[in-house]
Protein backbone atom coordinates (compact mmCIF):
# COMPACT_ATOMS: atom_id res chain seq x y z
CA UNK A 1 0.00 0.00 0.00
CA UNK A 2 2.85 2.47 1.08
CA UNK A 3 4.57 1.62 -2.20
CA UNK A 4 1.67 2.28 -4.40
CA UNK A 5 1.17 5.24 -2.64
CA UNK A 6 4.56 6.64 -2.90
CA UNK A 7 4.42 5.54 -6.72
CA UNK A 8 1.73 7.81 -7.58
CA UNK A 9 2.56 10.83 -5.74
CA UNK A 10 6.16 10.08 -7.29
CA UNK A 11 4.59 10.36 -10.63
CA UNK A 12 2.18 13.19 -9.77
CA UNK A 13 5.51 15.38 -8.70
CA UNK A 14 7.50 14.04 -11.72
CA UNK A 15 4.35 15.28 -13.69
CA UNK A 16 4.34 18.70 -11.88
CA UNK A 17 7.97 19.24 -12.43
CA UNK A 18 7.82 18.77 -15.89
CA UNK A 19 4.88 21.09 -16.63
CA UNK A 20 6.92 23.80 -15.05
CA UNK A 21 9.89 22.64 -17.25
CA UNK A 22 7.75 23.19 -20.06
CA UNK A 23 6.39 26.62 -18.72
CA UNK A 24 10.16 27.74 -18.58
CA UNK A 25 11.55 26.50 -22.32
CA UNK A 26 8.10 28.47 -23.48
CA UNK A 27 9.30 31.45 -21.63
CA UNK A 28 12.62 31.17 -22.69
CA UNK A 29 13.18 34.52 -23.78
CA UNK A 30 11.10 36.32 -21.24
CA UNK A 31 11.82 34.14 -17.94
CA UNK A 32 9.95 37.12 -15.30
CA UNK A 33 6.79 35.56 -17.07
CA UNK A 34 7.11 32.85 -15.21
CA UNK A 35 7.58 34.21 -11.99
CA UNK A 36 5.31 33.45 -9.26
CA UNK A 37 4.40 36.92 -7.64
CA UNK A 38 6.49 38.23 -4.20
CA UNK A 39 4.19 39.18 -2.00
CA UNK A 40 6.41 42.21 0.19
CA UNK A 41 7.09 43.52 -3.85
CA UNK A 42 2.94 43.10 -4.48
CA UNK A 43 2.65 44.66 -1.24
CA UNK A 44 4.99 47.87 -2.42
CA UNK A 45 3.10 48.04 -5.07
CA UNK A 46 -0.22 48.25 -4.20
CA UNK A 47 0.74 50.21 -0.26
CA UNK A 48 -2.07 48.44 1.80
CA UNK A 49 -3.30 50.80 4.87
CA UNK A 50 -4.66 48.41 7.12
CA UNK A 51 -5.03 44.57 8.11
CA UNK A 52 -8.34 42.82 8.68
CA UNK A 53 -8.39 39.21 10.03
CA UNK A 54 -11.17 37.12 8.05
CA UNK A 55 -11.00 34.07 9.40
CA UNK A 56 -11.52 30.66 8.01
CA UNK A 57 -12.72 31.01 4.08
CA UNK A 58 -13.53 28.51 1.47
CA UNK A 59 -10.78 30.23 -1.50
CA UNK A 60 -10.92 29.60 -5.35
CA UNK A 61 -7.33 27.94 -5.59
CA UNK A 62 -7.04 30.39 -9.43
CA UNK A 63 -7.19 33.47 -7.08
CA UNK A 64 -3.47 32.36 -5.30
CA UNK A 65 -1.40 34.41 -7.42
CA UNK A 66 1.96 34.50 -4.91
CA UNK A 67 3.50 33.52 -1.89
CA UNK A 68 4.94 35.88 0.75
CA UNK A 69 8.25 33.38 0.98
CA UNK A 70 8.76 30.68 -1.12
CA UNK A 71 7.90 32.03 -4.33
CA UNK A 72 11.01 31.32 -6.54
CA UNK A 73 10.33 27.00 -5.67
CA UNK A 74 7.16 27.74 -7.63
CA UNK A 75 6.43 29.19 -10.69
CA UNK A 76 3.74 31.31 -11.77
CA UNK A 77 0.83 28.12 -11.97
CA UNK A 78 2.42 26.88 -8.51
CA UNK A 79 4.21 23.83 -10.45
CA UNK A 80 7.59 23.15 -8.43
CA UNK A 81 10.78 24.47 -9.92
CA UNK A 82 13.04 23.08 -8.00
CA UNK A 83 13.76 18.93 -6.61
CA UNK A 84 14.06 20.07 -3.29
CA UNK A 85 11.02 20.53 -2.82
CA UNK A 86 10.20 17.13 -3.49
CA UNK A 87 9.65 15.23 -0.33
CA UNK A 88 7.17 18.16 0.90
CA UNK A 89 5.18 17.49 -2.04
CA UNK A 90 4.64 13.87 -1.74
CA UNK A 91 3.97 13.64 1.75
CA UNK A 92 0.96 16.07 1.08
CA UNK A 93 -0.02 14.43 -2.05
CA UNK A 94 -0.42 11.02 -0.11
CA UNK A 95 -2.36 12.41 2.05
CA UNK A 96 -4.66 13.89 -0.77
CA UNK A 97 -4.79 10.03 -2.22
CA UNK A 98 -5.59 8.85 1.08
CA UNK A 99 -8.02 11.68 1.27
CA UNK A 100 -6.86 13.20 4.47
CA UNK A 101 -8.11 16.18 6.02
CA UNK A 102 -5.08 18.69 5.70
CA UNK A 103 -5.47 21.50 7.93
CA UNK A 104 -5.94 25.12 6.32
CA UNK A 105 -3.52 27.25 4.40
CA UNK A 106 -2.45 30.89 5.25
CA UNK A 107 -3.12 33.64 2.84
CA UNK A 108 -2.63 37.18 2.85
CA UNK A 109 -5.70 38.60 0.68
CA UNK A 110 -4.91 41.93 -1.14
CA UNK A 111 -6.18 43.44 -3.93
CA UNK A 112 -8.84 40.91 -4.32
CA UNK A 113 -6.19 38.02 -4.73
CA UNK A 114 -4.30 36.10 -2.30
CA UNK A 115 -1.13 35.37 -1.39
CA UNK A 116 0.66 31.89 0.36
CA UNK A 117 2.03 32.58 3.99
CA UNK A 118 1.57 28.98 4.85
CA UNK A 119 1.05 26.13 2.87
CA UNK A 120 2.65 26.22 -0.18
CA UNK A 121 3.10 23.00 -0.72
CA UNK A 122 -0.58 22.39 -0.40
CA UNK A 123 -1.48 24.96 -3.00
CA UNK A 124 1.24 23.08 -5.67
CA UNK A 125 -0.66 19.90 -5.00
CA UNK A 126 -4.23 21.36 -5.58
CA UNK A 127 -3.29 23.10 -8.16
CA UNK A 128 -1.52 19.90 -9.60
CA UNK A 129 -4.68 17.66 -9.12
CA UNK A 130 -6.92 20.07 -10.31
CA UNK A 131 -8.89 20.67 -6.55
CA UNK A 132 -11.07 24.16 -7.28
CA UNK A 133 -11.60 25.01 -3.27
CA UNK A 134 -8.77 25.36 -0.96
CA UNK A 135 -9.98 26.11 3.09
CA UNK A 136 -7.75 28.78 4.23
CA UNK A 137 -7.34 31.28 7.03
CA UNK A 138 -7.36 35.10 5.86
CA UNK A 139 -5.72 38.04 6.70
CA UNK A 140 -6.94 41.11 4.12
CA UNK A 141 -4.68 44.04 3.47
CA UNK A 142 -7.12 47.05 2.59
CA UNK A 143 -6.06 48.38 -0.55
CA UNK A 144 -8.33 50.70 -3.08
CA UNK A 145 -6.34 48.61 -6.08
CA UNK A 146 -8.68 45.99 -7.36
CA UNK A 147 -5.66 43.27 -9.29
CA UNK A 148 -7.83 41.36 -11.92
CA UNK A 149 -7.32 37.84 -12.01
CA UNK A 150 -5.00 36.31 -14.96
CA UNK A 151 -1.43 34.86 -16.10
CA UNK A 152 0.08 37.54 -13.56
CA UNK A 153 3.30 38.28 -12.99
CA UNK A 154 5.38 41.38 -11.95
CA UNK A 155 5.34 43.25 -14.62
CA UNK A 156 1.48 42.81 -15.58
CA UNK A 157 0.76 43.58 -12.07
CA UNK A 158 3.21 46.55 -12.09
CA UNK A 159 0.99 47.56 -15.02
CA UNK A 160 -2.45 47.19 -13.65
CA UNK A 161 -1.40 49.05 -10.60
CA UNK A 162 -0.07 52.05 -13.11
CA UNK A 163 -3.15 52.08 -15.23
CA UNK A 164 -5.16 52.31 -11.68
CA UNK A 165 -2.93 55.54 -10.76
CA UNK A 166 -3.53 57.10 -14.33
CA UNK A 167 -7.60 56.80 -14.25
CA UNK A 168 -7.26 58.17 -10.76
CA UNK A 169 -5.25 61.39 -11.90
CA UNK A 170 -7.16 61.46 -14.57
CA UNK A 171 -10.42 61.47 -12.84
CA UNK A 172 -9.48 63.88 -10.12
CA UNK A 173 -7.35 66.79 -12.29
CA UNK A 174 -9.70 66.40 -15.53
CA UNK A 175 -6.25 66.43 -17.20
CA UNK A 176 -7.16 64.96 -20.64
CA UNK A 177 -10.01 67.13 -20.83
CA UNK A 178 -8.21 70.75 -19.72
CA UNK A 179 -5.23 69.97 -21.93
CA UNK A 180 -6.39 67.50 -24.57
CA UNK A 181 -2.70 64.72 -23.53
CA UNK A 182 -4.20 61.29 -22.63
CA UNK A 183 -0.36 59.96 -23.14
CA UNK A 184 1.03 61.05 -20.06
CA UNK A 185 2.35 57.46 -18.79
CA UNK A 186 4.76 56.08 -16.45
CA UNK A 187 7.00 53.52 -15.66
CA UNK A 188 7.05 53.27 -12.02
CA UNK A 189 4.40 54.03 -9.58
CA UNK A 190 4.30 56.65 -7.84
CA UNK A 191 4.78 59.66 -9.95
CA UNK A 192 0.95 60.87 -10.77
CA UNK A 193 1.45 62.27 -6.88
CA UNK A 194 4.52 63.93 -8.00
CA UNK A 195 2.66 65.74 -10.69
CA UNK A 196 0.01 66.13 -8.89
CA UNK A 197 2.01 68.00 -6.42
CA UNK A 198 4.01 69.74 -9.31
CA UNK A 199 0.09 71.17 -10.27
CA UNK A 200 -0.64 72.46 -6.40
CA UNK A 201 2.79 74.41 -6.11
CA UNK A 202 2.24 76.46 -9.59
CA UNK A 203 -0.87 77.20 -8.49
CA UNK A 204 0.58 78.51 -5.21
CA UNK A 205 3.38 80.39 -6.88
CA UNK A 206 0.67 81.97 -9.40
CA UNK A 207 -1.68 82.85 -6.72
CA UNK A 208 1.14 85.34 -4.76
CA UNK A 209 0.51 87.60 -7.67
CA UNK A 210 -3.11 87.34 -7.97
CA UNK A 211 -6.13 89.16 -5.68
CA UNK A 212 -7.98 86.20 -6.92
CA UNK A 213 -7.38 82.75 -6.49
CA UNK A 214 -7.06 81.07 -9.41
CA UNK A 215 -9.25 78.21 -10.30
CA UNK A 216 -7.44 74.13 -10.22
CA UNK A 217 -8.49 74.18 -14.03
CA UNK A 218 -6.62 76.70 -14.49
CA UNK A 219 -3.57 75.66 -12.59
CA UNK A 220 -3.42 72.49 -14.36
CA UNK A 221 -3.65 74.13 -18.27
CA UNK A 222 -1.20 76.70 -16.59
CA UNK A 223 1.72 74.25 -15.31
CA UNK A 224 1.29 72.16 -18.69
CA UNK A 225 1.93 74.86 -21.15
CA UNK A 226 4.30 77.04 -19.09
CA UNK A 227 6.27 73.83 -17.00
CA UNK A 228 5.52 70.58 -18.58
CA UNK A 229 5.74 70.88 -22.41
CA UNK A 230 8.50 73.13 -22.48
CA UNK A 231 10.63 70.27 -20.68
CA UNK A 232 9.22 68.00 -22.22
CA UNK A 233 10.32 70.02 -25.61
CA UNK A 234 14.09 70.05 -24.49
CA UNK A 235 13.98 66.25 -23.60
CA UNK A 236 12.88 65.47 -26.92
CA UNK A 237 14.88 68.68 -28.77
CA UNK A 238 18.15 67.11 -26.76
CA UNK A 239 16.86 63.53 -27.64
CA UNK A 240 17.78 62.16 -24.00
CA UNK A 241 14.64 59.66 -24.08
CA UNK A 242 16.52 57.52 -26.75
CA UNK A 243 19.24 56.91 -24.07
CA UNK A 244 16.84 55.36 -21.56
CA UNK A 245 15.19 52.61 -22.96
CA UNK A 246 11.99 51.74 -21.13
CA UNK A 247 11.40 54.97 -19.64
CA UNK A 248 8.54 57.58 -21.25
CA UNK A 249 9.16 61.33 -21.77
CA UNK A 250 7.41 61.84 -18.51
CA UNK A 251 9.79 60.03 -16.67
CA UNK A 252 12.51 62.46 -18.03
CA UNK A 253 10.57 65.22 -17.00
CA UNK A 254 10.15 64.15 -13.55
CA UNK A 255 14.31 63.30 -13.43
CA UNK A 256 15.02 66.31 -14.98
CA UNK A 257 13.02 68.86 -13.06
CA UNK A 258 14.19 67.06 -9.70
CA UNK A 259 17.89 67.30 -11.41
CA UNK A 260 17.52 71.11 -12.38
CA UNK A 261 15.99 71.81 -8.97
CA UNK A 262 19.09 70.28 -6.88
CA UNK A 263 21.48 72.50 -10.06
CA UNK A 264 19.94 75.72 -8.70
CA UNK A 265 19.82 74.76 -5.13
CA UNK A 266 23.96 74.15 -5.79
CA UNK A 267 25.05 77.14 -8.63
CA UNK A 268 21.63 79.90 -8.26
CA UNK A 269 18.58 80.45 -10.68
CA UNK A 270 20.76 81.40 -13.10
CA UNK A 271 21.02 77.88 -14.78
CA UNK A 272 19.02 76.96 -17.33
CA UNK A 273 16.97 74.37 -18.58
CA UNK A 274 18.64 73.69 -21.71
CA UNK A 275 21.94 73.18 -19.29
CA UNK A 276 20.18 71.43 -16.98
CA UNK A 277 18.87 69.30 -19.69
CA UNK A 278 22.70 68.66 -21.06
CA UNK A 279 24.34 68.18 -18.20
CA UNK A 280 21.64 65.47 -17.06
CA UNK A 281 21.97 63.37 -20.80
CA UNK A 282 26.17 63.76 -19.69
CA UNK A 283 26.30 62.39 -16.03
CA UNK A 284 23.48 59.92 -16.64
CA UNK A 285 24.23 58.58 -20.10
CA UNK A 286 27.28 56.68 -21.11
CA UNK A 287 28.55 55.38 -24.57
CA UNK A 288 28.50 51.67 -25.02
CA UNK A 289 32.64 51.55 -24.98
CA UNK A 290 32.11 53.48 -21.79
CA UNK A 291 29.56 51.42 -20.54
CA UNK A 292 32.31 48.39 -21.75
CA UNK A 293 34.92 50.19 -20.22
CA UNK A 294 32.97 50.68 -16.99
CA UNK A 295 32.33 47.12 -16.60
CA UNK A 296 35.59 45.52 -17.73
CA UNK A 297 37.01 47.59 -14.79
CA UNK A 298 34.21 46.29 -12.49
CA UNK A 299 34.78 42.63 -13.20
CA UNK A 300 38.73 43.09 -12.98
CA UNK A 301 39.80 40.50 -10.28
CA UNK A 302 41.79 42.49 -7.70
CA UNK A 303 45.68 41.42 -7.52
Amino acid sequence: MKSWLFNEADNDFAKARNMALINEIQHFFNPDDTALLSFQEAKELLKPHNEVYKGMQTIPVDLIVGSEGRYRDFDNHFFPKHNYTKNRWLNIDMAHLQNVNLPPIRLYELGELYFVRDGNHRVSVARSRGVQFIDAEVTSLQSEIKIRPGRLNQKALLAQVLAYEKRLFYAITAFGDITDCWNMDFSAPGRYDVIYNHIIIHKYYINQNKTQEISMVEAVRSWYDAVYLPIIKTIERQRILKCFRGRTASDLYVWVVRYWDDLKKDFGNCYSLDEAARDFKSRFTKSPFEKLWRWLKSARPDC
